[in-house]
Parts: structure tokens; C-alpha cells; sequence
């Protein structure tokens, strides 16, 4: 089987998968060829994911054909479609945590010994010189620099990531399926990422990439198809397409893909200060170092730098201060009042919201249902408390409704589990609840991890929205354009410090990308 006079390295024919009565592929026809990065694109909840984890084995089509290189291919598990040559990183990686970078590799079998074929494949020692020997080598190759004896735990996640796609090099896969691989990369890990995709191509493996980044796609890219409400909507040479005719494919309209400037306001009183705020971890490390930070009602302040220079621990300490009762110095100031010794509940309480910048372990509970995570931080307040103290579930509901509407967080069911809903729709639950709170000073982070274009454009319009009605807000944010856009201020983490500040209102009314970057990168 062929195209464009190339030979094909996947087809899928007439795909369908259910679950239950929500019809998640519908009749998806699909043609790669061998050698080429493919992108495979569409909103949340679009089907494109449970197609790929189709073609990787994860789920089993109710009815049509996978080929492989021209041979039709039916998989009982990802391990048929692993010897087979397909394999996948997953957007949450699949990795041990508390194991290291070479034993989360060899858990998926390592040579052993010819020798010793006769024992039992379960029961033969592994050759794990052979195996380091050989991934070293591949690491080389692709410049993907790991230290094997490291915890999975204490590694970034652009690390992490590395493991990923060497553990599928290692294995021999033929075919690589990256679901949303630069959600977690700085913009450099991101262009060497791309690099090594390109030398992968050019060397015969087939990419397919699973995003909602219409930029990449078009720099990555050389075909791409498009996926909306279950089905295939159109596929497109990258050469004889746009951002913009992508885009509206996706969302079956016109969407705008620039962010539109906000407006200069008077900013008002302090939400939040932070003044000379060191912390230190239990063992001692500095996390924070004299952080002077404040952000005023009405004002958006944007955090910039490369992800693993403190952001996360802010986030912590900004939620959580009482946590770090004994390790914190310095002063730290909610409404003017005096909260380093704050619990979260006390934090929330006060009129702090929280769009968290790992939702699956900080901003849900995957096991319930969607009326029910959207009730999480709100079961206080009116009007989804009686008079009598009870949760009012009339109420509850109702408003868990309005919000799967303005949001349009699919499946549209209040009954749906979250963790059974795509990343995307499971982000718009989490803001859909925070700005329900009506928060005095949200915290932002990553708002627009995972989310595709439509629903980027809403989320963006929404924090303009708060910042114009005086709510105070800190972005946090790994897309330097997304922070640019939509702050007024914007400072640069490294090492745990502050080392620039940026302002929209400063002599040439823009901000400098080019300085911002030298400082993302310690050069300030």
C-alpha cells in the first residue's frame, strides 16, 4: 500500500469505538506513510487519542481494520503492537517514580543470555551491562542525556520524557505515537525534541503526534489530519494549509489566534505580598530565595522562566503556607493580613483560587463524578449550602450544568467520571470551578496545558475578564507567548530567585522577548 508513491506504515480502516453511549471514534480512516511525522489534531475530547491508543492496543476497535506496513494487525494488549514495532508516550508517562531511569527500561524486558534460553524468560537474569551499553549509545545518538541511576522521582519531567522515547528506541519501535509530547518542555527541550524527531524521520521511523499546537504542527509537521466530534474531518498537506484553516477544521468556526492585549488599568490594592520570602526544604536545600513579589487587584503578573526554578515550590508555599511553618523566612501577606502560618482551607477561605498546574493529583477526584468534583472548594459557600448546613444537590447540580455548557466540557453529563474525560475537558471542569468561586486573587498555573484552540481562546478571555473586574492574577505559565499576552508584569525565575521584572507600561510599551529569554536562561 502506497501515497504520494511512499510506502504506508499505518492505515486505519473504518475505526469505531464506544463506551457505552458515548460514541468516541466513528468510521476513522486513516494513512501514514512510512518515514514522515504525521500530526494528528483536534479539541478536546475529539477522539484522536482513543484512535492512537487503538493503533497501540490499549483499546480494541468495536469494528474495522489496522494495518501495518501493508499487513493487517489485530492486538490482545500494547504488547502485540510493542512487537510489532508501534509504540506510545503517553502523555502522563508511564513511569515507576520511585525506580530509576534503567530499571524503568528493563521493566519491560532486557537481554539475557542465549545460553540461558532454556529457563524460563521470567526467571533468566537480565544482561544489564548490555542493556546501559546500548542505551548509552542511543542516548548519544539522539543527544538525549540521561542519568540511568536516577530516580524517576527526582528527575524533570523533559527528562522523564527522554526515557520515554529511548525505552521505545530500545525496543525497537518502527512507529512512535507521542501524545501531547511538549506540554511539559521549556521552548529549548521543545526544539531539541523536534530536532531528534526530524533525524528519526529521516532515518525511516514513522511519528505520529498527537497536539493541540498549531504553531508546532506547522513547523513539524509534514501531513496532519483532523479530528472533530468522533470522526475525520479533513487531512492536509502542511504545505497547503494554515493555522488558521486548521483551527477552524477543529472547531467547526473561526477562531481568533492572537490574544488580544488588555487594556491598561489603574491596579488596586495588594491581593498578595511577598517580602524577602526564603524557603528551605527539610533537608536544608534553598527552594525560594528572597522573593519580593506582589500582585495588586485588577492586574495580571506573569511568572516566566524554564520549568524546576522554583515555580512549583511558590505554587506550595502560596496554598499551603502552614506546611512550611518552620522553613520559611521572610513575610508573606494575603489582603494585608499576615498568612504564613495559613492553612489551605484557611487560604481558600479567605478568597484565594487555584487553578492547580497538575490537575490529576491537586485539582481532582478521578473517581467521581463531574457534579462532584465541581462542588470541591464550594460546599461552604452559598448557594449550594442550605440553611440547615446540608449541600443543596438541586442547586448543586443545576450549576454543575450551566458550567458543562459555558465550558463545554464533554461528555456533557454531570454523572460523567472525571477521570474518565480528556485532559483538556478535565482543565475546563477545574476553571469552570474556580471561576465560579468568584476568587479575589487566582492563582493560574499553566491554564492552558492540554487544551485545544477553541477552548485556549475562551480560558484567555476569562482571565481578562477577572484581571478587568479587579481580581488580582498570578499566571504561571511554561508558554512564554501565553504570559506575554496576557500580563501586565511579568518576572523571571531561576534558581528559586527573581532575577528580572518586565513591565507592559515600561519606556517602549512592550515587553522584550529576546531579554526575557536571556534571563529564563540565568544570563541577567
Amino acid at each position: 500500500m502506497t501515497q504520494n508513491g511512499r510506502p504506508l506504515a499505518v492505515e486505519l480502516r473504518g475505526l469505531e469505538k464506544s463506551f457505552g453511549p458515548v460514541h468516541a471514534n466513528a468510521g476513522i480512516d486513516l494513512r501514514v506513510e512510512k518515514g514522515s511525522i504525521h500530526a494528528v489534531i483536534g479539541e478536546n475530547g475529539a477522539g484522536k487519542s482513543t484512535a492512537m491508543k487503538m493503533l497501540y492496543g490499549i483499546y480494541r476497535p468495536d469494528s474495522g481494520q489496522i494495518f501495518i506496513n501493508g499487513a493487517e494487525r489485530k492486538w490482545d494488549s500494547p504488547r502485540d503492537a510493542i512487537l510489532a514495532g508501534v509504540g506510545m508516550v503517553h502523555q502522563h508517562f508511564m513511569l515507576a517514580e520511585p525506580e530509576t531511569a534503567l530499571e524503568n527500561v528493563l521493566l519491560e524486558g532486557a537481554p539475557s543470555n542465549p545460553a540461558l534460553n532454556w529457563i524460563p524468560s521470567m526467571l533468566r537474569p537480565m544482561q544489564r551491562g548490555a542493556a546501559r551499553t546500548r542505551l548509552q549509545q542511543l542516548a548519544k545518538n539522539y543527544q538525549l542525556d540521561v542519568d540511568w541511576d536516577a530516580r524517576i522521582e527526582d528527575l524533570p519531567v523533559g527528562v522523564q520524557q527522554r526515557i520515554e522515547i529511548l525505552k521505545l528506541l530500545y525496543h525497537d519501535a518502527s512507529i512512535l505515537i507521542l501524545d501531547e509530547p511538549t506540554a511539559v518542555l521549556t521552548p529549548q527541550e521543545t526544539e531539541q525534541l523536534f530536532a531528534n524527531l526530524r533525524k528519526l524521520a529521516s532515518e525511516g521511523k514513522t511519528i505520529l503526534i498527537i497536539t493541540h499546537k498549531l504553531k508546532e504542527v506547522m513547523n513539524l509537521a509534514d501531513r496532519v489530519t483532523v479530528f472533530r466530534t468522533g470522526r475525520v474531518v479533513g487531512h492536509r498537506e502542511i504545505g497547503e494549509t494554515s493555522m488558521e484553516d486548521l483551527a477552524a477544521l477543529m472547531v467547526g468556526r473561526k477562531v481568533s489566534l492572537k490574544i488580544a492585549t488588555p487594556p491598561e488599568k489603574e491596579a488596586g490594592r495588594a491581593v498578595v505580598e511577598l517580602k524577602g520570602l526564603s524557603v528551605r526544604s527539610r533537608q536544608g536545600r534553598e527552594l525560594l530565595k528572597n522573593l519580593n513579589i506582589t500582585v495588586r487587584a485588577g492586574e495580571v503578573v506573569g511568572i516566566a522562566g524554564v520549568e524546576g526554578n522554583g515555580q512549583s515550590d511558590l505554587l506550595r508555599v502560596l496554598l499551603h503556607p502552614s506546611d512550611y511553618a518552620n522553613e520559611i523566612g521572610g513575610e508573606l501577606a494575603y489582603f494585608g493580613a499576615d498568612a504564613s502560618a495559613w492553612d489551605a482551607a484557611r487560604v481558600r477561605g479567605s478568597g484565594v483560587g487555584m487553578i492547580p498546574e497538575d490537575r490529576l493529583h491537586e485539582g481532582l477526584l478521578l473517581e467521581w463524578s463531574l457534579t462532584e468534583n465541581f462542588l470541591l472548594g464550594l460546599q461552604d459557600r452559598k448557594p449550594f449550602r442550605t440553611p440547615g448546613g446540608f449541600v443543596d444537590h438541586s442547586v448543586l447540580r443545576r450549576k454543575t450544568e450551566e458550567a458543562i455548557r459555558e465550558y463545554d466540557v464533554r461528555p456533557a453529563s454531570p454523572d460523567a467520571i472525571a477521570g474518565r474525560l480528556s485532559g483538556g475537558n478535565q482543565q475546563k471542569l477545574i476553571i469552570a470551578r474556580e471561576f465560579e468561586a468568584k476568587p479575589k486573587f487566582l492563582i493560574a498555573a499553566q491554564p492552558t496545558r492540554g487544551v485545544d484552540v477553541g477552548a485556549i481562546e475562551f480560558i484567555h478571555a476569562r482571565i481578562i475578564r477577572a484581571r478587568n473586574e479587579g481580581t488580582g492574577v498570578l499566571l504561571v505559565s511554561s508558554e512564554l507567548d501565553e504570559v506575554l499576552a496576557l500580563s501586565d508584569r511579568v518576572l523571571v525565575m531561576y534558581g528559586g530567585a527573581v532575577v528580572a521584572e518586565f513591565s507592559r507600561g515600561g519606556p517602549e510599551r512592550e515587553f522584550d522577548e529576546k531579554r526575557i529569554g536571556l534571563s529564563m536562561g540565568g544570563g541577567h
